[in-house]
């Protein structure tokens, strides 16, 4: 009997991570990885509009997928794809995709018929433009970068950009629509409740409340339970076989705890990527509670996760994305002393003198994009003086600062109060940074076990198990 796969993919912020996994074993037996590059520029300037290139993100999957071994792709019984959640796509159904050959291509921004891609970090809703939004019938609140805010925002600001446009969702939900040639765009739980104006307990928009506001509701995809199939495979593309099912896209959070979570409700998550999660499955008896209009945005929140459970999750805007800044500041001021650094030498460098100072009286709150629960919070430093500036000590106080604020979320009596005995650590920022993995032991005085392999697109792809 022949061996059978299923592909797993991460649409992240970055890059694209694709896993063939065997069935029989549930362990990949190929990986491919590619960084978009698909950022682009915003109008709004780069404090306020983040946009990414949904063509170049599609091609970066494409190319992926493509360098698996195409003998395997023949014997993929199930696709599982997750991503960046919270972002929005909009596009015009009947002209957004096509067929090259073999190659299955989005349009262009250019054509009119795909828009950008308003990701996460998307800064254009400001705290007094979300307070001028309704509140949501829901548990989870509201933050700039969130899918329904920006179509709010644009529906205000810029309604002529939404005239060109039928169809939204995330860039995976795009992604899964092209693959089955869907007429109407499927969602799951997960990445509705990312969007903001989901109630996670009824699986329903807050349709009628957005519609009465204003919002094009028209806008707003079919909804299934994390885990569903979105359709299938429309023709055969690559060697995978049409009619294979793809699953609605899952959140890149979700996936990464599953594809790691060795014991739940004694092991917690923190994943370091782009942003920074630290998050644990809650008993399955759990149900979150709707939020009245007077309540603050909690630091904790609960992100729906698989069967009905919940993660409580610490989401913080900053992590990697803080590290990779000083290593650009880093390179900009060499090269403004006449000097041109690669900027991998800069990132080993960094890190070594990092692990080399273990202690640094330096204090840095690396949060320069804020946070959703305080938005208007920026970076800062203080306790300098000449003994803590040397390259090690602002390395070091850097990462401290990145797990510091992290504790101030989800502080340690939190997840011990919860049953959390062990933490493992995730994600790209997390395994290639010791300084990072130390101020977590340091910090959160638990045992912590560094996990290599176990990404999002692993669990996709393992999510597909589940449901087949």
């Amino acid at each position: 009997m022949s061996a059978e796969y299923v592909l797993g993919v991460d649409i992240g912020t970055t890059s694209v991570k694709v896993n063939l996994i065997d069935i029989s074993t549930k362990k990949p037996i190929a990986r491919q990885t590619k960084d978009t590059r698909a950022d682009c520029p915003s109008e709004l300037g780069p404090a306020a509009g983040n946009k990414q290139d949904a063509a170049r993100i599609a091609s970066a999957f494409h190319g992926c997928v493509s360098r698996l071994p195409r003998d395997k792709l023949k014997l993929v019984t199930s696709i599982g794809v997750c991503g960046q959640m919270h972002g929005v796509v909009l596009w015009k159904q009947g002209s957004a995709w096509g067929y090259q050959g073999e190659r299955l291509e989005l349009s262009t921004q250019a054509s009119g018929a795909v828009s950008a891609v308003y990701t996460w970090q998307d800064n254009r809703c400001t705290p007094t433009f979300l307070a001028s939004l309704p509140h949501p019938e829901s548990h989870l609140g509201l933050s700039s970068g969130f899918g329904i805010p920006t179509v709010f925002w644009m529906a205000k600001n810029k309604p002529e950009r939404l005239e060109k446009y039928d169809r939204a969702g995330t860039i995976m939900d795009l992604i899964v629509a092209m693959l089955c040639q869907l007429e109407e765009p499927v969602m799951s739980s997960q990445n509705a409740a990312s969007w903001g104006y989901f109630n996670s307990v009824t699986g329903e928009w807050n349709k009628q409340l957005l519609e009465d506001a204003g919002f094009p509701v028209k806008f707003l995809p079919h909804v299934i339970p994390a885990g569903g199939v979105a359709g299938n495979l429309k023709q055969t593309w690559l060697g995978i076989p049409a009619g294979t099912p793809v699953g609605a896209a899952l959140g890149d959070l979700q996936c990464s705890v599953f594809a790691n979570l060795l014991r739940p409700g004694l092991d917690a998550v923190i994943n370091i990527s782009t942003s920074a999660q630290l998050g644990f499955v809650m008993p399955n008896d759990f149900q979150p509670e709707i939020k009245s209009a007077d309540e603050d945005i909690s630091s904790v929140q609960y992100f729906p996760y698989f069967d009905g459970q919940y993660l409580a999750v610490a989401a913080s805007l900053n992590g990697g994305n803080s590290l990779a800044l000083f290593v650009k500041i880093l390179q900009q001021w060499a090269h403004e002393l006449g000097f041109s650094v690669p900027q991998d030498k800069v990132w080993q460098r960094i890190l070594d003198l990092g692990a080399a100072n273990e202690s640094t009286t330096l204090q840095i709150n690396p949060t320069l994009l804020g946070e959703r629960h305080s938005p208007e919070v920026r970076g800062s430093a203080s306790n300098i003086d000449p003994s803590n500036l040397s390259l090690g000590s602002v390395t070091r106080s850097l990462c401290q600062g990145i797990i510091s604020n992290l504790l101030l979320m989800m502080p340690r009596d939190f997840l011990v109060s919860h049953g959390v005995e062990r933490i493992l650590g995730v994600g790209s920022a997390m395994t290639r940074n010791a300084v990072l993995q130390s101020e977590v032991s340091k910090q959160y005085e638990l045992p912590l076990e560094v996990l290599s392999g176990g990404d999002a697109a692993l669990g996709a792809g393992l999510s597909r198990l589940l449901h087949i």
